[in-house]
C-alpha cells in the first residue's frame, strides 16, 4: 500500500492544482449573411438571421 512519506505543503499542493482551472475562450465564426463575429449556433445579433432565416427582428440605427 502506498504511503506518502512526508505531508505536502500548501504551497506544492495548490501549485499542482493550479493548472486545471484554467478559462478557454468561447469559439467565434462570421456570420454568412453580414459578416459580424457571433457565436456558433446562435441567431446573429447584428442581421437577425440563423441558418438564412430570419429569426430575430433587429432594428436599423438611424
Amino acid at each position: 500500500m502506498a504511503v506518502p512519506k512526508g505531508k505536502v505543503s500548501r504551497q506544492r499542493r495548490d501549485k499542482r492544482r493550479s493548472s486545471h482551472w484554467k478559462l478557454t475562450a468561447p469559439s467565434i465564426v462570421k456570420c454568412p449573411n453580414c459578416g459580424e463575429f457571433c457565436l456558433p449556433h446562435h441567431a446573429c445579433r447584428h442581421c437577425g438571421q440563423y441558418k438564412g432565416r430570419v429569426v430575430l427582428n433587429v432594428e436599423e440605427d438611424k
